[in-house]
Formats: C-alpha cells, structure tokens, sequence
C-alpha cells in the first residue's frame, strides 16, 4: 500500500505545477493585451489633440488698408492647397477686393490667369460664420477657381440663403486683422456696372501681396 501512496502523492505534486504554470501564462497574456490597448489609446489620442495644433498653414495679405493673417484649415485638403499654390505663385499681388457689402462679405482674388476648377469640400463644420474665408463660385458644383471671400456675418444662418452653407467651402479664419476686414467692408461703393448692384468699391483696396508665414 505505500508504494501506491508515494506514487498518488506525486501525481497530484504534478498536476498542481501544472496549473500553476497555467496560471502564469493567463496572466502574461492579460498583462501584455492590457499593455497593448493602453499604448493604442494613447497614440490616438495623441493624434486626436494634436491633429490641427501645429500643421495649420498662415497666409498673410498685406493690403493697402493693413495687414490680415489668416489661418488655413488642414481638414479641406484641395482647396488650402489650391490656395496656397495660388500663393506662392504670387498670383494675388496687386489684385483687388472687388466686391464688397459691409452686411455680406468682402470679395477678392480674380487673377489673370486660368486657374482649374477644384472639387467643393463642403464636409463637416462648413460653417460660414463671421471672419471665416471661404471659396467664391458659379451656381455650378464643383466651379471654385481662385477668387474667394471673407464673411462678414453668419451667412450660412440666413433664412433667404438656407443652403449656404452646403455650397461655398470654407477653408479657414482671419486670426489678426479682423478691423482690417471691417475697414474694407465699410468703404464707399457704387453700383457695379455690370450687375447693378452695390457692392463696387470707389476705392478698392489692393492686396500688395500674399505670402505663406507658418
């Protein structure tokens, strides 16, 4: 009977390193997958935080009523960049706020030269609100070239213009020269003699030139 014994005493010896080996390696495994998921959150994270911080394009327009810097948005890919393309080919020097109602918008960028058409970037909070710069267009989708305009007001929450805001695609907000912006939507205009309408400035302001500062 003994040796039966010493033999069941071993067996169940066995049997409990087993488990505990088993038990180990659970543990490891738990550890390393929380590890993991921790590492995963914290790198969107990150990214989520910092997507707009420090990528942000600035445009500076030195105009002969003062300086405006605006602040391009990086989630409207094609038209920031059609825009600063624009930019860095000097094609706004000397050009003209041609278009201005103080209660509207203050309208620029008609340049002598064919620009493509680009595609419109309507998206998420493509919202026309006050000091935000967006892309002037035909009545045709997808028919932005390079003028553009700065709002003035919430446009995009004008009863008699409810789609405003799924039309024109903004990319951007003035940062500084906000009073700037109000002195050019407040000049003396006339009738535009094509339109009829009074939005033709006595004297336009000219943008001296455009240049990418950050």
């Amino acid at each position: 009977m003994a040796p039966n014994k010493r033999r069941k005493v071993t067996k169940k010896k066995s049997s409990n390193k087993l488990s505990l080996a088993i038990s180990l390696i659970a543990l490891i495994v738990i550890v390393a997958v929380g590890f993991g998921i921790y590492l995963a959150y914290s790198n969107n994270a990150n990214t989520v935080n910092t997507e707009y911080s420090d990528t942000s394009t600035r445009v500076l327009l030195h105009t002969t009523a003062g300086d405006i810097t605006i602040e391009l948005r990086d989630d409207k890919p094609i038209t920031t960049a059609n825009f600063i393309n624009i930019v860095k080919n000097g094609l706004y020097d000397n050009t003209t706020f041609h278009r201005v109602i103080s209660t509207f918008m203050i309208q620029g960028g008609t340049i002598n030269q064919t620009i493509p058409t680009i595609s419109d970037e309507i998206g998420k909070d493509n919202r026309n609100l006050p000091y935000t710069i967006a892309m002037a267009k035909t009545n045709q989708p997808n028919s932005a070239t390079s003028e553009f305009f700065i709002n003035k007001a919430d446009n995009g929450n004008n009863p008699n213009n409810p789609t405003f805001d799924s039309t024109y695609t903004v990319f951007g907000n003035v940062t500084q020269g906000r009073s700037v912006v109000d002195s050019i939507a407040n000049g003396v205009v006339a009738a535009n003699p094509l339109t009829g309408e009074l939005s033709y400035p006595v004297n336009p302001v000219t943008i001296i030139s455009a240049t990418i500062i950050s």
